[in-house]
């Protein structure tokens, strides 16, 4: 099996229908092994996976450093995603920094970690309020000129500053969730996107593993492992979404194909310019979520799928209050 290829936007970024979320290699989802990792890594490039995402707060900074571990003898076979725009004291997050000095000062940082000369898209990881998107633009445009970046990329804003940071310089892809389990960008950010000549990352596309199916409520978790505190997981909702999510699991054991195949099929169908990146850190799930390019949902499946996962359906917010404050809607 070979992905397929899907164009991010109408700059000329290409990359494989299906991507790969790395931050999960240092963080959020318990312990995780480097050779393991990077074993991955060189898997996904074998079967046409080429396009990985990471970013400078995932450690902080150790998962720039395992891809440049992993890819300094195969830099040419890969895309390489990353953000800035956290202010740090030490490896703790502290807030924003978008200032256009330090976001030159930031990507000569993920260059050494990445062991390249240049970054394939960077992305503006939350929106910094102190700082005009036009100069978060500017910015990143002049480190395009100087070779340094290739594609500027936006991750989880709203329509009024897309468009403005489209108007200095060209934005090949919103990063933001998007899934069966959260859909909130159907009404205007899709609409938008697509006016504007912009590609489509959904992260989360699982919706952190329970479209996966296996999940447990949020207190069965370890305490590194940031489903413990998923409003989804938790409470009378956890219940709740369990049972919202049914509908995938039977469609999938109908198929004979995995949970996560169908919460991925279903996503590519929307449109060719929309490119996943679930998250692993394991061969296994990796070559698994891989199988969904070639999946096809007939028109009563998708239907079943629409109806049963509406917007709206899902219960508890997709992030506790304090993160849900940090995103631009």
């Amino acid at each position: 099996m070979m992905l397929k290829k899907r164009k991010l936007g109408s700059q000329g970024l290409e990359v494989g229908a299906i991507g790969l979320g790395c931050m999960g290699m240092s963080q959020s989802y318990g312990p995780a092994d480097e050779a393991e990792s990077i074993a991955t890594l060189h898997r996904a490039i074998e079967l046409g996976c080429d396009f990985f995402d990471t970013a400078e707060n995932y450690g902080p900074f150790t998962n720039e450093s395992l891809l440049g571990k992993a890819f300094k003898d195969r830099r040419d076979q890969v895309v390489i995603a990353t953000k800035f725009g956290s202010r740090f004291d030490g490896d703790t997050i502290v807030g924003m920094d978008s200032r256009p000095e330090n976001i030159v000062r930031v990507v000569d940082g993920c260059l050494q970690r990445l062991q390249t000369d240049h970054i394939d898209l960077l992305y503006q990881h939350r929106l910094d309020r102190s700082v005009p998107i036009e100069d978060v633009a500017g910015a990143v445009g002049r480190l395009v000129e100087r070779g340094k970046v290739r594609f500027f990329g936006l991750s989880e804003v709203g329509v009024a500053n897309l468009r403005r940071a489209h108007a200095v310089h060209p934005v090949s892809a919103l990063q933001s969730e998007y899934s069966l389990w959260e859909r909130n960008l159907e009404p205007e950010i899709i609409p938008a996107l697509r006016e504007l000549g912009i590609g489509l990352v959904p992260f989360c596309p699982l919706g952190r593993g329970f479209l996966a199916g296996g999940v447990k409520r949020a207190e069965a978790y370890p305490e590194d492992d940031t489903r413990r505190i998923d409003p989804r997981y938790q409470g009378t909702n956890y219940d709740a979404n369990l049972q919202a999510a049914r509908v995938v699991f039977d469609i999938a054991a109908e198929q004979g194909i995995t949970p996560a195949q169908v919460a991925l099929a279903w996503l590519l169908c929307k449109g060719d310019d929309i490119v996943p990146i679930p998250g692993t850190k394991r061969r296994s799930y990796l070559e698994e979520n891989l199988v969904a390019a070639d999946v096809r949902l007939d028109e009563a499946d998708t239907q079943r799928i629409d109806d049963a996962l509406v917007p709206g359906s899902v219960s508890g917010n997709r992030y506790a209050d304090w993160i849900l404050a940090t995103i631009d809607r």
